[in-house]
């Protein structure tokens, strides 16, 4: 494992619970940056780690500090579904016009630069194209391995697709300069990563539209309905946090087996529909919350149009192969979704419990 670790974006989701891993189970220096600390406070004193409040798109400043590493683990990104076909500049720029910098710093100072990108870059899977009823049983159509499933995104004016097609071609220019200039590079796909410290709250931490598990946290907790976009019929696989963080470290512990690759990273064991998710979250914050036990929690259908706005498009189905992870790095992911679901929910109600019923 490399000696000095840099995390952009070491306050978020993501950045906040590597962090701690690292912190916890290794002696590396790691120098944290991101403009939030809220999640991280816990950490801040500790001996190895230092943190630096810069905006990472301060590639001046940002350089000096890649330039202290030996690794360098981007998190950057601006990944919520509200906004690809809202404000699709901005998508763009932030997940592919500004990172641009740091692929060049990396590949000109010799630096590894393990890169988050998303499974949102698959797009649509094959089998939505096909009318075939045989479609449910060729898992070919629908499982998604790195280096051999295309890339399937709608049209142009489907913005939704900004998110996607931003951070597919930043992967390309990875690639491309591992390629060329020998960058060291291994590249990270998150499928759907759950846990505690997950997104905000709207009207308590923050504004607009979360993503999905929020938007259902958001309504539990102030008993207002669960809303599911076009019948809630797409199929998402949920990763816990604490599985995706072990591949991270997989990949630290290891970097021969891990430089020059893309690894899915995702539990395929943890398939549900987000119909089907709405029905178990609300069946566990019951039983989390047992004074809640009787009310009488509505779910409702409203199109994506109405939910999102207009272009919005999603993807029917996303399974990873996770075979590349495994016979590579060793790690499988070992959390149900329901466990995952219950540390989440409850997560949850411990943070905002008595904020939602005040607001």
């Amino acid at each position: 494992m490399s000696d000095t670790i840099c995390i952009l974006g070491c306050g978020g989701f993501i950045g906040s619970h590597l962090l701690e891993r690292i912190l916890a189970r290794t002696d590396k220096k790691v120098i944290g940056i991101d403009i939030v600390s809220g999640k991280i406070r816990h950490l801040l004193q500790h001996k190895n780690l230092t943190f630096v409040n810069l905006n990472i798109y301060d590639n001046t400043r940002v350089r000096a500090y890649i330039e202290q590493s030996d690794t360098v683990i981007s998190l950057v990104a601006l990944c919520n579904p509200s906004l690809y076909n809202t404000i699709p500049l901005s998508v763009i720029d932030i997940n592919f016009s500004r990172p641009l910098s740091l692929v060049e710093s990396c590949s000109e100072m010799g630096k590894w630069l393990i890169h988050f990108s998303t499974c949102e870059i698959y797009g649509k899977t094959a089998a939505s194209l096909c009318n075939d009823s045989s479609k449910e049983r060729d898992q070919a159509l629908y499982l998604l391995n790195e280096d051999t499933s295309p890339l399937i995104m709608g049209p142009i004016k489907a913005q939704r697709w900004s998110y996607a097609c931003a951070k597919q071609l930043l992967e390309r220019v990875i690639y491309a300069y591992g390629f060329e200039r020998a960058l060291k590079y291994t590249i990270v796909r998150p499928f759907n990563y759950i846990g505690p410290r997950m997104d905000y709250l709207p009207g308590i931490d923050g504004e607009g539209v979360p993503r999905v598990l929020a938007c259902f946290m958001e309504a539990l907790l102030k008993n207002k309905p669960l809303k599911l976009v076009d019948g809630g019929v797409n199929r998402r696989c949920f990763t816990y946090i604490d599985d995706a963080v072990d591949a991270v470290m997989a990949m630290l512990e290891k970097p021969q087996q891990a430089l020059g690759q893309i690894f899915n990273v995702g539990n395929p064991s943890n398939e549900a529909t987000i119909a089907d998710l709405a029905h178990t979250m609300v069946r566990i914050y019951k039983e989390l919350r047992p004074e809640m036990k009787n009310e009488n929690f509505t779910i409702e259908n409203v199109s994506s149009r109405e939910f999102y706005g207009e272009g919005y498009e999603d993807s029917d189905r996303r399974v990873p192969d996770i075979t590349k992870a495994a016979v590579l790095l060793g790690w499988k992911p070992e959390t149900s979704l329901e466990q995952a679901l219950r540390s989440t929910i409850k997560a949850y109600i411990d943070t905002y419990a008595g904020m939602s019923a005040a607001a």
